[in-house]
């Protein structure tokens, strides 16, 4: 193999493909050409090492705990920015100017309404109904209400098809949080920024004084910023795959909300809180878990330590760690799961056993206790990683708009049964 290609050598014959050169991180061998030269395919399960686009928003290593937006490290980005900055950020490829901060946070808030009927809608699913269900189906529905907002040819529609998502979709989410909780609705608040705005539709109650607790806003900030964007995961690489057969915007991530809801993607958090209630149930012993965390022949795991990516640490863990300490030390909470909580956390910090092996709190660990200590019941969970993830979804969703990638078409091994004639039913 040379700096600039791979050679294949197959049948007798020689194959040159070319490095595809990255500014930093994995490079990539450009085999386009395989099948047809060849008649080979590559078989690689999960996509665990194909390459599906060239793209120039997020760089994760997680070798090494990094995590870039747009060349940003986000430990700078967390401790500096704010989400509505960031969603600017990762759609336009830059940080804003005053000015241009100011023009895009307005114009988010033309749109800081939803339509009624979109009330009768959520007024059909019962308070028994997944939340992730509710806002799939809701985020799906806008399309019928926003029949303008999906021409994937134009980039002024596609624009105007993301601000107006951006808006409309941080309604759904603080509604599917009150149909859950069995309260009213509530609507905008033009005085507020993204994320206070959202605070109130959410926490808002009836015949009650509102009052924002900078804390809780600061927490979710950056809660949201730390899980805005991670490269080519399972429901980012839905939403680019829908678009790809030129499918609208909110057709797209209504996809990519139901590729999050999986618990092997999405619901990481969730299962954080139900292992503390499981333990807290049995009494509390958090050394005996542990222990059996440590059995090989034991199938328990602790949830929320170590991380899928991240070989490391996940470097946001460590920023919302603080947030998670805050919250708890600002709300005063008596609650024996996050007492279990903070039991394993100093464990996994100190223990040899886990030290060594790297299996670090990660962002869900913390996430969920923070969701927990707010008192968001756990299947609302995901649906707060959906608002996060969201302008993600979208910056990629965009950026294959605008670099015209051809629509997503998997090839396959076939291994089932050779061609064979059909059999009249009564000769079988």
């Amino acid at each position: 193999m040379s700096d600039n290609k791979v050679i294949l050598n197959y049948d007798g014959k020689a194959f040159e493909y070319p490095i595809i050169e990255s500014t930093i991180g994995d490079r990539g061998i450009d085999i386009s050409k395989l099948r047809d030269q060849t008649g080979l395919i590559t078989l690689d399960l999960g996509y665990k090492n194909t390459g599906a686009t060239i793209s120039d928003i997020t760089y994760l290593d997680g070798d090494n705990g990094e995590l870039y937006y747009r060349g940003y490290p986000i430990e700078q980005i967390a401790e500096k920015s704010n989400f509505t900055e960031v969603i600017y950020l990762l759609l336009n490829g830059s940080l804003p100017t005053s000015d241009q901060f100011a023009g895009f946070e307005k114009g988010i808030k033309k749109y800081n309404f939803v339509a009624d009927e979109m009330k009768r809608l959520i007024d059909v699913f019962p308070r028994s109904a997944h939340p992730m269900g509710v806002l799939s189906s809701l985020t799906s529905a806008l399309t019928a209400f926003n029949p303008k907002a999906v021409d994937v040819t134009s980039k002024e529609d596609m624009d105007h098809a993301a601000e107006m998502l951006i808006a409309k979709f941080s309604h759904l989410c603080a509604w599917t949080y009150r149909k859950k909780m069995g309260l009213s609705i509530n609507h905008g608040d033009d005085s507020l920024n993204y994320v206070e705005n959202f605070y109130k539709m959410c926490f808002r109650r009836p015949n009650q004084e509102f009052h924002l607790d900078p804390v809780v806003v600061g927490a979710l900030d950056k809660l949201l910023i730390l899980h805005a964007d991670h490269e080519q995961n399972c429901s980012t690489s839905t939403v680019r795959m829908v678009g790809s057969a030129h499918t609208g915007l909110f057709a797209s991530v209504s996809a990519g909300i139901s590729a999050l809801w999986g618990p092997l993607h999405g619901g990481a958090n969730q299962a954080v809180i139900e292992m503390l209630e499981m333990i807290e149930k049995d009494g509390g012993n958090v050394a005996k878990y542990v222990e059996k965390a440590k059995n090989k022949d034991d199938n328990f795991r602790l949830m929320g330590f170590g991380h899928r990516v991240y070989k490391n640490f996940d470097p946001r863990a460590t920023i919302i760690k603080k947030a998670a300490d805050d919250i708890l030390n600002s709300l005063g909470i008596e609650d024996k799961a996050l007492d279990i909580a903070r039991q394993l956390e100093r464990v996994a910090l100190e223990d040899e056993y886990f030290v060594s092996r790297k299996l670090y709190p990660n962002v869900d660990f913390y996430s969920g206790i923070i969701y927990r200590a707010l008192g968001i019941p756990t299947e609302m969970f995901t649906v707060m990683f959906a608002l996060g993830r969201l302008p993600g979804w979208i910056s990629q969703w965009k950026e294959m708009r605008l670099h015209n990638d051809p629509i997503g078409r998997p090839r396959q091994v076939y291994q089932g049964a050779q061609k064979r004639d059909y059999v009249e039913m009564n000769q079988r």
